[in-house]
């Protein structure tokens, strides 16, 4: 039954974003998993797109916030509000408890209102005024910016990047997609008719049930060499830290998941490992705007590199 919710949101969202099968399955991968995702391209790609499509079609809670340099924490968070009929203060609910948040060109705001969301991104809760709130499950932060336009934004630090399981990007369209694109749009947004095909329960199940992916030791051996390549490596000043290891131990089981097995593989592994890892890795001498790229083919013949187990 788990699997055929699976298929219902691949080909839900893939309705609705043409052309691009791979980032969507991705983006299912780190919803299973547990994990954020970071879209980032150039501008009118359908990053926002494929934000919506996937919030539209899980069915549940979900706030899109449009993410501005005069932004204040508690705007996200919420605050508390003094009742001057009880002589007490209640806290409000900010827009952050939600099951599903789409922050929209997250670059765009101040370094103080990104580090805000750090503890709800690695905790799933918020601390105001000294009392902790837990976040809804399942919580997923869908956050997109824009990586070519500098003026009037604040790239993301390097421990902000840590907290999104995947860093993913759209690219153009082949013709034939973006045809249909053309023709499909004619009438109106796609994302718009899309409706929900599961609910918040079903995809606490389907996490609960990644989590139980069987992995073989060795499998352990083969990420935790691949980290240490990285941490080594004479072009990276920055390798892969435990916590992305981690990360990409839980991708591997996600993507075993939605392959319909209950074991990983070291393909899983490798399917994973360059939009799990490559937004984590610090280039010597690269401009920062490049570092994805040249993080990514390190990455690959690092893998390459590697004796995969059998």
């Amino acid at each position: 039954m788990t699997q055929e919710v699976v298929q219902r949101i691949l080909s839900s969202v893939e309705s609705a974003v043409l052309g691009k099968p791979l980032t969507v399955r991705l983006c299912t991968v780190a919803l299973l998993a547990g994990g954020h995702i970071l879209l980032e391209d150039a501008p009118g790609l359908g990053k926002t797109s494929l934000a919506r499509a996937l919030a539209k079609t899980l069915g549940c809670r979900f706030v899109r916030m449009q993410f501005t340099p005069d932004l204040l924490p508690s705007d996200i968070l919420g605050a508390s509000v003094y009742r001057p009929a009880s002589g007490e203060f209640e806290f409000r609910q900010g827009p952050i408890f939600t099951n599903i948040l789409l922050a929209d060109e997250i670059n765009r705001t101040t370094p103080r209102n990104q580090s805000a969301l750090l503890e709800a991104m690695s905790e799933r809760q918020v601390s105001v005024d000294g009392i902790t709130y837990p976040l809804p499950t399942p919580f997923l932060v869908l956050a997109t910016q824009n990586p070519y336009e500098f003026e009037g934004t604040y790239p993301l630090p390097e421990n902000q990047l840590d907290r999104f399981m995947m860093c993913l990007s759209l690219g153009y369209p082949d013709r034939k997609a973006e045809l249909e694109i053309l023709n499909r749009h004619r009438n109106g947004q796609p994302v718009d008719s899309l409706t929900p095909v599961t609910s918040a329960e079903e995809i606490q199940e389907m996490q609960k049930q990644v989590q139980a992916v069987k992995v073989d030791s060795s499998l352990s051996e083969y990420m935790l060499e691949i980290a240490e390549r990285t941490r080594n490596h004479p072009e990276l000043t920055l390798g892969i830290s435990t916590r992305g290891a981690l990360t990409l131990y839980r991708a591997a089981q996600s993507m075993a998941y939605l392959q319909g097995r209950n074991y990983m593989i070291p393909d899983d592994i490798k399917q994973t490992a360059v939009p799990v890892l490559a937004h984590r890795l610090v280039c010597r001498g690269v401009l920062s705007e490049d570092h994805r790229q040249r993080g990514a083919q390190i990455l690959r013949a690092i893998l390459d590199s590697i004796a995969v187990p059998v």
